[in-house]
């Protein structure tokens, strides 16, 4: 993936989980975003892996977005509604400005296949000039939201980096 000038886009991938953090289970979804990156011509610039805790989701997002890591973080996992699906607050808890219209996509698209989409939080919004985006956890639906992602993300990483785009003049 490549923004409109053609520059690299650095893709930071956070899996939230109980579950893989705790070595009980294998992360499908963070690998899943990895191969779409890559096979994209993105720079996988951080990946890592977090239970289900806000504190330690909101560092990383924090960290990531402040030392200017990626241009995109894309977090999956922890966005429906169990008690300890958290990676929604955390992300509000960070983000300067929300992008809803992407969470907003995401969910309508998946809908129209899985009605239980309609239960995912996942929100997206912008710290700095980082662009943060929840994914849901199954694999099957991360790439589902790549799908949508891949109609928007250089558009998006074009105007968070000042470049000039399609809708403005020179």
């Amino acid at each position: 993936m490549r923004s409109e000038k053609g520059s690299d886009v650095r893709v930071a991938i956070l899996t939230v989980s109980d579950g893989v953090a705790g070595g009980e289970r294998v992360d499908l979804s963070g690998p899943a975003i990895r191969e779409w990156a890559v096979a994209r011509g993105d720079v996988v610039a951080a990946e890592q892996v977090v239970p289900d805790d806000h504190t330690a989701i909101a560092h990383a997002l924090t960290e990531w977005a402040d030392g200017d890591v990626a241009d995109v973080i894309l977090t999956t996992g922890g966005t429906g509604l169990a008690p300890r699906d958290v990676t929604p607050e955390a992300t509000q808890q960070v983000i300067e400005r929300v992008a809803p219209g992407i969470a907003e996509a995401l969910r309508y698209t998946a809908f129209t296949r899985v009605p239980t989409a309609a239960l995912s939080r996942g929100v997206s919004g912008v710290r700095g000039k980082t662009l943060i985006i929840n994914l849901p956890g199954s694999p099957r639906a991360v790439c589902e939201g790549l799908d949508v992602l891949d109609q928007v993300l250089n558009h998006a990483v074009a105007i968070l980096r000042g470049e000039t785009t399609s809708h403005e003049t020179a």
